[in-house]
């Protein structure tokens, strides 16, 4: 299991179930949960959270999640269309797309090989 600091968890969950087709599995204001049956990631409310951002860093980035799609355009316009929002600079577009997730979390979009 993963857990992810976050402002807003319930939002947060919503936002990765929809990314990677996963079950809420728990939503309140303080925590949030979802799976896929046998790994889950939690959504812990964090007073005063502050966003890393991405490529400048406000605040030290803390991880980033990488997940393999098999079409970078459609897995993106997915994502920007769940409420993701994509940096200016992209480091290896043809292979990778950076993306960050509502609550400024910097996320990996990774063309299957």
């Amino acid at each position: 299991m993963i857990n992810l600091d976050a402002a807003d968890p319930a939002g947060l969950a919503a936002f990765y179930s929809q990314v990677l087709g996963w079950e809420v599995l728990h939503s309140t204001a303080e925590y949030a949960m979802i799976g896929d049956g046998s790994i889950s990631l939690g959504f812990g409310l964090l007073p005063g959270y502050s966003a890393p951002g991405w490529p400048q860093e406000a605040a030290p980035k803390r991880f980033h999640l990488d997940f393999y799609v098999d079409d970078l355009e459609k897995a993106e316009a997915q994502a920007l269309a769940l409420g993701a929002s994509k940096p200016a600079e992209q480091p290896s577009p043809d292979r990778w797309r950076v993306l960050l997730d509502p609550a400024g979390h910097p996320f990996d979009i990774c063309l299957r090989s």
